[in-house]
């Protein structure tokens, strides 16, 4: 059992920058970050593979948003610039997909970190 633990959360103005950070208690390897607003399906932000040779993102967040990974702290990383008010939401890490990596089905989930961007 892998446990995820996000932090880096907070609330920002828009067009600022926040970097989350995503602590795995062992081995991963693809990992990725989504995010849910309330009432809203879990949405797909970034993933990326074990080394870090492959990185997906939505179209939303894209040139914006930036995913990277350090397998020596099990570390992954989302770096958040060009905040919007549409990017706030509680933001998810996950780890180890059973499908695509941009698919909400993975076999472990952090508890989640709110990011809120004021316009």
């Amino acid at each position: 059992q892998v446990q995820l633990v996000e932090s880096g959360g907070g609330l920002v103005q828009a067009g600022g920058s926040l970097r989350l950070s995503c602590a795995a208690s062992g081995r991963t390897y693809t990992m990725g970050w989504f995010r849910q607003t309330p009432g809203k399906e879990r949405e797909f932000v970034a993933a990326i593979t074990w080394s870090g040779d492959r990185s997906y993102y939505a179209d939303s967040v894209k040139g914006r948003f930036t995913i990277s990974r350090d397998n020596a702290k099990k570390t992954v990383y989302l770096q958040m610039n060009s905040l919007k008010s549409e990017d706030t939401a509680v933001y998810y890490c996950a780890a180890d997909p059973h499908y695509t990596p941009t698919m909400p089905s993975y076999d472990y989930w952090g508890q989640g970190t709110q990011v809120t961007v004021s316009s």
